[in-house]
């Protein structure tokens, strides 16, 4: 057993594992039970591990549709404490050599420092090329993120592991992939294991190395000094619209390396002052707004949460958090009077004294 794996399986690192997998969810019903054992439930991981027993369970699946129809796979509890211990002992080599301005699932990075980020670098130059990857997590082929992986980590046994994984995420996402061939490819091409199922921590994971060499690729090989991606959207900056187009045509031949490919007809080098359509904003070198569909979203959202408080389904602090939550993060925009129109439209009404069917003194 190599050292990494043995710190994978240790005591320490499973309960830590534990911790994180259960953070915010202690009062779900699957993070209850393990907790209710928790001591033998974690030898028992420990043992399976460490024997080479262990075998993941089967997905939940579910489909969310904001900001677009996605497939959201939860794996079991016990899968997810495994998820965080893997991550525990092999995140920091990778930590070390991701470029400083991919933002998604890490630490001191997330959603609003990049938005921060894109608007310095709107305010430096003159043009953006804005891009997404169609079908990212439905197109991630396995071999060649396997093969990334490798790279940072020689163990065989920790290796054997992430294939377990891996493999118990294979077809999840199917239904969702649209077949694209790619130069080179035969006839087998689509039978090549892909997709990693939107949910876990390891997915998310696994996104950024996978696309780690592309980063590396815009900023070594295309030396483009401003840059910045989060999970599959990225852009990229300068004082020239030829440049940008250059830009797009070589990372085109790049991505299909990862047998990725472009929203196209979406990515466009335009000029700052048009504003960036970035992570639930449109950000401006010297203002940003929320996007119209993201206040019609909250609208609605706030509206249904304000109907269960006042049908007696959630508490005042369940409401309130969920009100909180939205202006504490579209305070990063240019919000003030967008807050008060949304919240105005939150009508309370008196709840009676007695409601029906309530037991009166």
């Amino acid at each position: 057993m190599s050292e990494a794996f043995a710190r994978i399986c240790s005591w320490d690192n499973l309960l830590e594992a534990y911790r994180k997998a259960a953070r915010g969810k202690r009062g779900r019903a699957t993070a209850a039970r393990f907790e209710f054992d928790l001591a033998e439930r974690l030898l028992e991981l420990k043992r399976d591990l460490e024997t080479g027993r262990y075998r993941p369970g089967g997905y939940v699946h579910f489909f969310v549709h904001e900001p677009k129809r996605r497939k959201i796979s939860a794996a079991p509890f016990r899968d997810r404490v495994v998820h965080h211990a893997l991550c525990n002992v092999i995140e920091a080599r990778f930590e070390r050599l991701f470029i400083a301005d991919s933002y998604a699932n890490r630490t001191g990075k997330g959603t609003h420092r990049a938005v921060d980020r894109l608007q310095q670098f709107a305010r430096r130059y003159r043009y953006v090329l804005r891009a997404d990857i169609v079908q990212h997590f439905p197109s991630i082929d396995h071999a060649i993120l396997r093969a990334t992986l490798a790279r940072a980590i020689p163990e065989d046994d920790v290796m054997a592991l992430i294939d377990i994984l891996l493999a118990s995420g294979s077809g999840v996402l199917d239904g969702e992939y649209d077949m694209v061939y790619f130069p080179g490819d035969d006839l087998l091409a689509n039978c090549r294991p892909r997709g990693l199922p939107i949910g876990n921590l390891t997915s998310q994971f696994w996104s950024n190395c996978y696309l780690h060499p592309f980063d590396q690729f815009v900023k070594r090989e295309l030396a483009c000094p401003a840059y910045l991606r989060y999970v599959d959207d990225f852009a990229l900056f300068s004082d020239s619209k030829s440049e940008l187009w250059a830009w797009k045509r070589a990372i085109v031949l790049r991505l299909a390396r990862l047998r990725l490919t472009l929203h196209e007809a979406a990515t466009q080098a335009l000029p700052v002052a048009c504003g960036i359509p970035w992570l639930g904003f449109v950000v401006y070198p010297d203002h940003r707004r929320v996007k119209a569909r993201k206040v019609r979203a909250a609208t609605r959202s706030l509206g249904a949460r304000l109907a269960e408080y006042q049908a007696g389904h959630m508490s005042f602090a369940e409401f309130d958090a969920s009100v909180q939550g939205w202006i504490n993060h579209v305070r990063y925009a240019d919000s003030w009077g967008l807050r008060r129109h949304v919240l105005a439209r939150l009508r309370f009404r008196r709840l009676p004294e007695n409601p029906p069917g309530a037991a009166r003194p």
